[in-house]
C-alpha cells in the first residue's frame, strides 16, 4: 500500500539528536499545513487524491524518483482591498509538499494525474504479478 514518506532520515550523530525535538515539531507544522490526501488500491492501480481547491494545474508538480511520488506547488494569495471594510482570511497560502513512498509493485512508468474541481487525482498502474517458473538444477557426482 502507498504510505506517507517520511520529511527527512533519523540523523545518527550527536549533535542532530539534539536538534531532534526542534525537527520533529517542524514536520508536525509542516504536516498541519500540507493538503490532506488519501490513498487507496484497486485490483491494478493506486489512486492518490490530493485536495488542492484554489490552485490551478500550471501550479503542481508530480514527480516519481527512486520509488517515491512527490506532489509540490505552490497556493497563491489575491489580495484585496475596498475602503475601510474589514476582511478576514481562514485560508492557507503558500508551498505545499506531499511525499509518498510507493510499494514494490507499483509502476513508475505508467502515472497519470488530473485535477478536477479542487482535487488532483493520480493512479499509478500496478506491475503485473511475475509467475516465477521453477528451475530445475543438475545433481552431479562430487
Amino acid at each position: 500500500m502507498v504510505e506517507k514518506s517520511e520529511v527527512s532520515p533519523t540523523p545518527s550523530d550527536w549533535w542532530s539528536q539534539f536538534y531532534s525535538p526542534v525537527r520533529q515539531f517542524g514536520e508536525r507544522v509542516a504536516d498541519f499545513f500540507s493538503p490532506s490526501s488519501e490513498a487507496a488500491t484497486t485490483d491494478d492501480a493506486y489512486e492518490i487524491s490530493v485536495e488542492l481547491p484554489g490552485v490551478s494545474e500550471d501550479e503542481i508538480t508530480v514527480e516519481v524518483h527512486d520509488g517515491k511520488l512527490t506532489v509540490t506547488g505552490e497556493k497563491r494569495a489575491s489580495i484585496e482591498e475596498k475602503g475601510k471594510n474589514y476582511y478576514f482570511s481562514e485560508r492557507m497560502y503558500g508551498s505545499f509538499r506531499r511525499a509518498f513512498r510507493l510499494p514494490a509493485d507499483a509502476d513508475a512508468e505508467n502515472v497519470t494525474a488530473t485535477h478536477k474541481d479542487g482535487v488532483l487525482t493520480i493512479m499509478v498502474k500496478k506491475l503485473a504479478p511475475s509467475t516465477p517458473t521453477p528451475k530445475k538444477i543438475k545433481v552431479s557426482r562430487s
